[in-house]
């Protein structure tokens, strides 16, 4: 049996499905976290057992830490000490210039895509570091392309939260380098998921999609294949950095 354990927050749908569904194939114990969508998250699961990979889907908000504390004890309880994690929860609200966000948005786009991500590397900086007794581990952190564009015009405010994100990865690589655990990012450009076409205006995306020098935007299991490979041992001597997977834009 794989001694690699992963949880995969946000693993649901989009990105954090792809990466659930691709890690499930190349050995990886995997815990699906959602939020809401209950009934996505156990088909995942389904599919994933049915191709041979060993899955469990746990519901949990990543904005609050009595969620955060639990969804881990029970990931682990469920397929052992976590060994990998990835931070993919994330919202954007709706879109829209600026100064027409609500407060609320503000708030829960914060509260998910910051405070959450905060939160779920702590706990698993407690439990991986080889400090605090644990054997070491990788943490992968999902930003976006738009931290370095800005998304004017759509989602600005979702935009300085992967910066924060890309801040946070920088940060946290240095300072647990010598704890035995490694935190990369991954920025994905214009990606075709169900988060980005329920958000805002589907022939607005369309346009935005020719701006790619590749042509087209990044399908989910693409962008997966780069988180993969920065958990893998292949990514052995990457910390600190984020890897732009933007179609050239």
């Amino acid at each position: 049996m794989t001694d690699k354990t992963l949880l995969v927050t946000g693993g649901g749908r989009g990105i954090g499905a792809a990466t659930c569904r691709l890690a499930g194939a190349r050995g990886y114990r995997v815990a699906v976290n959602y939020r809401a969508d209950a009934a996505a998250a156990a088909a995942l699961v389904a599919e994933i057992i049915g191709a041979g990979g060993e899955a469990v889907a746990l519901a949990a908000d990543v904005s609050r830490e009595a969620e955060v504390e639990r969804l881990f004890a029970e990931a682990e309880a469920r397929l052992g000490p976590i060994t990998h994690l990835v931070n993919n929860a994330g919202i954007t609200g709706p879109a829209g210039r600026f100064e027409a966000v609500a407060s609320e948005t503000l708030r829960a786009v914060l509260d998910v895509n910051v405070l959450g991500t905060m939160l779920c590397s702590r706990a698993a900086i407690r439990r991986m570091s080889t400090r605090k007794g644990g054997s070491g581990g990788v943490i992968v952190n999902i930003s976006s392309s738009a931290a370095s564009l800005g998304a004017a015009d759509l989602w600005v405010w979702y935009a300085a939260t992967k910066a924060a994100i890309e801040t946070l990865t920088l940060g946290l690589g240095r300072e647990v380098a010598g704890e035995g655990i490694r935190v990369c990012g991954v920025a994905p450009g214009f990606t075709a998921t169900e988060l980005l076409l329920e958000s805002g205006d589907p022939e607005r995306f369309r346009q935005i999609g020719a701006q790619i020098p590749l042509g087209r935007p990044a399908r989910p299991e693409e962008i997966a294949e780069s988180v993969l490979f920065l958990l893998s041992d292949a990514a052995s001597y990457l910390t600190a950095t984020t890897l732009r997977a933007a179609g050239g834009r």
